[in-house]
């Protein structure tokens, strides 16, 4: 990398967090925060008549999805190299980045010593990554994951979660205590490794074990 100022520019559509970006790197003697915008289109016109080394790009924005909008600005600036910044934090949404031509994903929890390596990384033409989103990555994909065996309560009650019913509503039809439904719909979540009622209906729907 050449001994000379990286130019960056942050997109996000919080200013606290932009504010909060630049304080974290105003001391870097090696970079440059150029400007900041908090839409789409402001960044798609700046860099039309602008050189840019990195863009911190959010997800989440008022006009245009992040993921979309970083394909866009490839194609506009092929030479600029783009660091998706999001709270998001799903692992279809960094794949779709990285294929759309993102340089990285970031979750907005790293520290500003990894902020700082992934930027010099990306600027060096590496693909970065902070540990947490290197995690989620590196986590065996749904798809590819064993069918989890389920008894046959387990396969009761998964298709009334999935219809949207609570724990009480499931132990009434059931005549159960709502303590044992609660206990089967955490030994779903861990047989399927989902973190919430959500992902566990997604991932079993992935596995067709839902009924339509």
């Amino acid at each position: 990398m050449k001994n000379e100022k990286i130019n960056i520019v942050i997109v996000d559509d919080h200013p606290i967090v932009i504010e909060g970006v630049r304080m974290m790197l105003k001391n870097q003697p090696f970079f440059n925060i150029m400007e900041t915008f908090t839409s789409g289109s402001e960044i798609m016109n700046f860099i039309s008549g602008n050189t840019v080394d990195i863009i911190l790009l959010d997800i989440t924005l008022p006009d245009a999805n992040g993921a979309e909008l970083c394909r866009e600005i490839k194609k506009s600036s092929p030479e600029t190299s783009v660091i998706m910044f999001s709270n998001r934090s799903e692992r279809s949404i960094i794949m779709q980045s990285l294929q759309n031509g993102a340089s990285g994903y970031l979750l907005k929890n790293t520290s500003i010593d990894e902020l700082v390596v992934c930027i010099k990384g990306a600027v060096s033409g590496n693909i970065v990554f902070c540990n947490e989103t290197r995690k989620i990555i590196n986590r065996p994909y749904q798809n590819d994951l064993p069918i989890p065996r389920l008894t046959k309560r387990e396969k009761q009650i998964l298709q009334m979660v999935a219809k949207g019913k609570t724990s009480n509503m499931i132990a009434e039809e059931l005549f159960l205590s709502p303590l044992t439904i609660d206990t089967h719909r955490k030994n779903l979540l861990q047989k399927f490794q989902a973190k919430n009622s959500t992902e566990l209906i997604n991932i079993a729907i992935q596995h067709h074990m839902i009924n339509e």
